[in-house]
């Protein structure tokens, strides 16, 4: 597993090895002894799937107790990934760490827990699918507002993304309830 290094330095782009031939690929995308061996020593404790359409994005998610690690790929299709730090103890509060995730590289990353966390969909449709090393706890969701310009991502949009009624209620990272 090759560590490539994002804007932030605990948000990591991870590239298994993939061995590929004429009936396919075959690529191990998780391993707890390999990952604690990079760093990342995490119990996950759920899996999720999701599908999304060309446009719609999601996020950007955290939950202010139950903090949840992410272990993020997609497995169809193409998006863009974003995590911002928000522990406000962190050298790096408030930062922002971007990347493209697709089936076709196999790449994933590692989000650790006091991120917020989204992702838009560049393709056709794209399959998202993450670990998380805590459970969904909806009491304790909250959503940081995806183009808050305080935070100035570069959102690769073709119009105006697809949100839900959560995401368009998303607060400015100057109000948002944030970790310690």
């Amino acid at each position: 597993m090759e560590i490539i290094a994002t804007q932030h330095p605990e948000v990591l782009l991870l590239r298994p090895k993939v061995f590929g031939d004429a009936r396919g690929f075959f690529f191990e995308s998780y391993n707890r002894k390999s990952f604690a061996g990079l760093g990342i020593d995490a119990e996950f404790v759920q899996d999720n799937h999701s599908r999304s359409a060309q446009g719609v994005l999601r996020g950007l998610h955290y939950q202010i107790r139950q903090p949840q690690g992410k272990l993020v790929r997609v497995a169809v299709g193409e998006v863009f990934d974003v995590a911002v730090d928000l522990r406000r103890s962190s050298p790096h509060f408030g930062r922002v760490a971007t990347m493209r995730l697709s089936a076709e590289t196999h790449d994933m990353a590692w989000i650790p827990p006091g991120f917020a966390h989204g992702f838009l969909v560049l393709s056709g449709h794209a399959e998202f699918l993450y670990k998380t090393t805590d459970y969904y706890a909806p009491q304790f969701e909250r959503s940081l507002l995806w183009n808050d310009p305080a935070l100035a991502i570069d959102w690769p949009l073709d119009g105006a993304p697809l949100l839900s009624a959560k995401d368009q209620a998303g607060l400015p990272l100057a109000e948002c309830e944030v970790f310690a």
